[in-house]
Parts: C-alpha cells; structure tokens; sequence
C-alpha cells in the first residue's frame, strides 16, 4: 500500500510540473507528438557556437542570453505558434516565460535539443 501511495504521489508532481513548464512528453515512445502544421516556427534559444554545432533542421536562433533577445523576439508575431529548446531545457523554459510575459500565449517548452527533434519528427542538422 505504501509503495503505491509513493507512485501515485509522484506521478502528481511530474504531471504538475509538466504542467507549469509547459512540457511535452511522449509516454508511448512516438516519436512525433507536435502537430507541425500549425507552427510558426521552432526556436533554439542556445547561444550561436551551441546552434552551429547541431539544431533542429528549420529552427531558428535567438540567444536566451543574447543582448537582443528581447528586440528579436518582439518582432514575431504575437499570436504565433513557437517552439522552444536549448539543450536541456533551462533556458527554454527561462525565454517561455519573458514571451508569455511580452504577451505571446502558444509558446511550447521542448526541452533539449534532442527532445524537440523527437517531439516535431525533424533531423537533427550539423
């Protein structure tokens, strides 16, 4: 009994804080969970060197820690579709925020890089 009360406990907190940091997981082992019609585009949010070792074939680089990643991100559309990921999620979860707080409302978490390629179904490019 007190083994389950632990499992169910825990599966709480993991469904809570996915639900805080706008996670997506994939419990079936699918390899695409994101619907790629609707978004508007895919950012990694690592710094340039970090981009040009390997992305996400398609994303876009915006520096979380870049001077103008504010200015760069107020000229997307606000009622956009973006995906986020850096490489273990941290700082994609750091930008989600300063962009729900400049008024974008469908900002995706992905997690690293490797989890945002599972997630859209895209190659991972050098």
């Amino acid at each position: 009994m007190r083994n389950s009360t632990f499992t169910s406990r825990f599966l709480t907190a993991v469904a809570a804080l996915v639900a805080v940091f706008g996670l997506t997981l994939s419990l079936s082992g699918c390899s695409q969970n994101v619907d790629m019609s609707t978004v508007t585009a895919i950012i990694d949010v690592r710094t340039p060197d970090e981009f040009a070792s390997g992305h996400v074939d398609g994303a876009v680089n915006i520096d979380w820690e870049g001077a103008a990643f504010a200015d760069e991100v107020a000229a997307l559309d606000k009622h956009g579709t973006y995906l986020l990921y850096c490489r273990s999620g941290n700082r994609a979860g750091q930008a989600k925020a300063a962009m729900e707080q400049m008024g974008f409302t469908h900002v995706t978490n992905l997690g690293g890089y490797q989890d945002a390629a599972n997630a859209t179904g895209l190659p991972l490019v050098p």
